[in-house]
C-alpha cells in the first residue's frame, strides 16, 4: 500500500507577512517600516522607563525647601 502524500507545510503567521510585504514594498520602504517601528519600540521603552521614575520620585518624601 503506498504512503499517503505528504501534506505542505503552511508558513507561520509572521513568514507569509514578510512574503507579502516582500512582495509589496520594495527594499528601502522595507527598511524604513523596519525603522520606524524600531523607533516606536524604543519610545515605548522610554515612557516606560519615565512611568517607573516617576513613581519612584513620587515615593520618596519631599524634602524641606532651603532658605537663603
Amino acid at each position: 500500500m503506498p504512503a499517503p502524500p505528504s501534506s505542505p507545510s503552511l508558513p507561520s503567521l509572521s513568514g507569509a507577512l514578510l512574503a507579502v510585504e516582500s512582495l509589496l514594498l520594495g527594499g528601502g520602504q522595507r527598511t524604513a517600516r523596519r525603522n520606524a517601528w524600531t523607533s516606536v519600540l524604543e519610545d515605548r521603552r522610554r515612557a516606560r522607563d519615565r512611568i517607573e521614575v516617576q513613581r519612584v520620585l513620587d515615593a520618596v518624601p519631599a524634602a524641606p525647601a532651603l532658605r537663603s
